[in-house]
């Protein structure tokens, strides 16, 4: 729970400043939580994060308190703990055992992450402007991330097996 959470504030501070929403390493942190964690611990990562950043702790990309939480990136905030979910009931029912279902699996936590952010944002600024500046200019990044992680899946298993002892 604590690492998850390290790790989303580590990937927060990793930023390109983009208006109104930075683009972090987040996503992808979220997403390699839920898959290697499963929906439990990776939920209780993403949750941990979000109930330290909310009592004021710096570990979002740039701001603290329950005040940020409900500026422009409070959506993609509540994503992160909807993806953190999915990805990992999917990976609990087999879907991490192949690059294409893992790769399907955070296509589709991810999707709702931005489903989250985008339409927060929408009500926040109009749909058109929420679309133009709270997704377009992530999607090249956020397939890229998606890969990453996929590609790196199967060497965390493997890993996981050989430190556990099997």
């Amino acid at each position: 729970m604590l690492a998850g959470s390290l790790l989303l504030t580590i990937s927060a501070k990793i930023q390109v400043p983009f208006w109104p929403v930075p683009m972090t390493l987040q996503t992808g942190v979220v997403l390699a939580l839920g898959a290697a964690l499963g929906w439990r611990l990776a939920g209780a990562g993403v949750l941990t994060y979000l109930l330290q950043g909310a009592v004021g702790l710096p570990v979002f990309a740039g701001g603290a308190g329950f005040a940020y939480m409900t500026g422009p990136t409070g959506g993609y905030l509540l994503g992160f703990l909807v993806a953190a979910l999915v990805v990992g009931r999917l990976a609990e029912r087999g879907w991490d055992r192949s690059l294409l279902g893992s790769f399907a699996a955070m296509l589709l936590g991810n999707s709702l992450l931005f489903l989250c952010g985008v339409g927060y944002l929408a009500a926040l600024i109009g749909v058109e402007q929420a679309i133009s500046v709270g997704l377009l200019p992530f999607l090249a990044g956020e397939v890229l991330k998606i890969a990453l992680v996929t590609a790196l899946l199967p060497f965390v298993w493997t890993r996981l097996r050989r430190d556990a002892g099997t």
